[in-house]
């Protein structure tokens, strides 16, 4: 494969499926990985994929992605509103990154309606359920071809 994306997932993902299901669906976390590995397949595409709900182990897996992977599509969770440090490291990394969430953040509660890191992120795609981490992938693939 000639790319390689990182799908980078924070707190509590890994409880899709079963977690306020009102909110974020039942598909889990497994299957949308699974979605994106054979989607990106027909890119020519290789997927890596990691949750982890330590602030510290996410910050040291963007490290790790620099020169291994060309982007990176993440769903920071909860951190999004207030990490200050998966900021700086997204901005350390130098990859392009594009901040994802299955709900729309800013139909949510008010603390939801803002973000850190959308600043040091190629874009933002939010609202559409598991089709977001879709949206994000295809987006990502299309930076990197230009």
């Amino acid at each position: 494969m000639s790319r390689t994306v990182l799908l980078l997932n924070g707190p509590n993902l890994n409880l899709l499926g079963t977690r306020e299901t009102e909110v974020y669906g039942t598909t889990t976390l497994d299957d949308i990985v699974a979605g994106i590995e054979a989607h990106a397949a027909t890119f020519d595409v290789a997927v890596e994929s990691y949750q982890s709900n330590i602030e510290g182990e996410l910050i040291d897996r963007l490290h790790a992605a620099r020169g291994t992977v060309d982007g990176v599509v993440f769903n920071p969770g909860a951190f999004t509103h207030y990490s200050y440090a998966l900021r700086d490291a997204i901005a350390a990394t130098d990859l392009p990154v594009i901040e994802t969430h299955l709900s729309n953040v800013h139909a949510r509660e008010e603390f939801r309606h803002r973000t850190v890191l959308a600043a040091v992120c190629l874009g933002v795609v939010a609202g559409f359920g598991p089709d977001s981490y879709r949206v994000a992938f295809d987006a990502l693939v299309r930076h990197l071809d230009t």
